[in-house]
C-alpha cells in the first residue's frame, strides 16, 4: 500500500507460523491513537505454512519473507523501513492504544533517547500464566529487560543485533544503544498473550536461548551488568527485592512460590544444557 508521507514509525513484525495471533496483533495497531497514515507496518514472516502471511497483507504496507532467526528478521526489517523510529514486535503482542503515541512524545521530547522500554504484561489462562505475568512484573526497565521502540539510524549504525547471539540479542543491543544516548521507560503497556502455559515448551524455548549465554559473556568481559543478567544473586533475589520491591514477594505468596519454582527449573535447564 502506497503512501505519499514519509511515516514517523515503522512496526517490525516477526512472524512464523502466526496465524492465530497475527489478527489481534494488526487489531491492536489499527486502534492506537497516533494516525494510521503515521505508521508503515512490516512484516518479516519465516516461512509460514499456516496462513499468516495471507492473513496479514491486506492489512499491512509490505510483507517480506526471511529467516533463520528473530535478529535476521528484525535487522531485515529496520533496513527497509522508512520511519526515523521502529518498533518491533512479536506477532503474540497487542499494544495497548497509548503506546505509539507515548513512544513518539519521549523520543521527540528527549533527542538524547535511542531506545524505549514499554512495560510488558503476560496474559493467557492458568495459574501459571499470572505467575509469569508476576514474574514479569519485576523485570520493566532493569538489565532484564530489553527495549522495543528505537531510534532507527542509531540502530543501522551499530549495525543492527548481533547475528552471532540468539537469547541475549537484545541485552546486547540495549547495551550498545545505551553508549549511544539514553533508555526510557513509558507506563503505557503491551500485553504478552502466552495462551495455555506449557511446561514443556517454555523450558525448551529457555534452554535454546542459553546457548549463547558464553558468547554474550565473553563479549562483555563478564563485566558487572553481565553478572547481573547470569548470575544467581540478581536473577532470583536483586531483581524482586531492590527499590522495594520486595513487598510484593510477601504480598503474594503463591505467586511467589511459583515463581521461584519456574526460576528453579529454569536455571535447572541451563545447567544440564552446558
Amino acid at each position: 500500500m502506497e503512501r505519499d508521507q514519509t511515516p514517523a514509525v515503522t512496526i517490525v513484525i516477526t512472524t512464523r507460523n502466526e496465524a492465530h495471533n497475527i489478527g489481534a496483533c494488526l487489531a491492536s495497531i489499527a486502534e492506537q491513537t497516533v494516525p494510521r497514515q503515521t505508521l508503515e507496518i512490516i512484516v518479516v514472516d519465516n516461512n509460514s505454512d499456516d496462513g499468516t502471511v495471507e492473513a496479514a497483507r491486506p492489512y499491512v504496507d509490505a510483507v517480506y519473507t526471511l529467516g533463520p532467526e528473530r535478529s535476521a528478521q528484525r535487522n531485515f526489517g529496520v533496513a527497509q523501513a522508512r520511519a526515523p523510529y521502529v518498533l518491533y514486535l512479536d506477532a503474540d503482542m497487542r499494544l495497548s492504544s497509548g503506546v505509539i503515541a507515548a513512544c513518539l512524545d519521549a523520543a521527540r521530547n528527549d533527542p538524547e533517547i535511542t531506545g524505549i522500554f514499554i512495560p510488558e504484561i503476560v496474559v493467557g489462562s492458568g495459574y501459571w500464566i499470572a505467575v509469569r505475568n508476576f514474574e514479569r512484573s519485576f523485570y520493566d526497565a532493569t538489565p532484564i529487560d530489553a527495549v522495543r521502540f528505537i531510534k532507527r539510524n542509531v540502530f543501522l549504525s551499530l549495525g543492527g543485533f548481533d547475528g552471532t547471539l540468539c537469547g541475549p540479542e537484545d541485552w546486547d543491543m540495549d547495551r550498545r544503544l545505551a553508549e549511544r544516548g539514553r533508555l526510557y521507560l513509558i507506563s503505557e503497556p503491551l500485553y504478552h498473550d502466552e495462551g495455555a502455559f506449557n511446561f514443556h515448551r517454555y523450558l525448551r524455548k529457555k534452554a535454546y536461548y542459553t546457548r549463547s549465554f558464553d558468547t554474550y559473556r565473553r563479549k562483555w568481559h563478564n563485566d558487572a551488568i553481565v553478572r547481573k543478567q547470569l548470575g544467581f544473586y540478581y536473577r532470583f533475589i536483586g531483581v524482586f527485592t531492590e527499590k522495594g520491591k520486595w513487598r510484593r514477594l510477601v504480598i503474594h505468596p503463591l505467586l511467589t512460590v511459583g515463581m521461584y519454582s519456574l526460576r528453579f527449573l529454569v536455571g535447572l535447564s541451563y545447567c544440564v544444557s552446558r
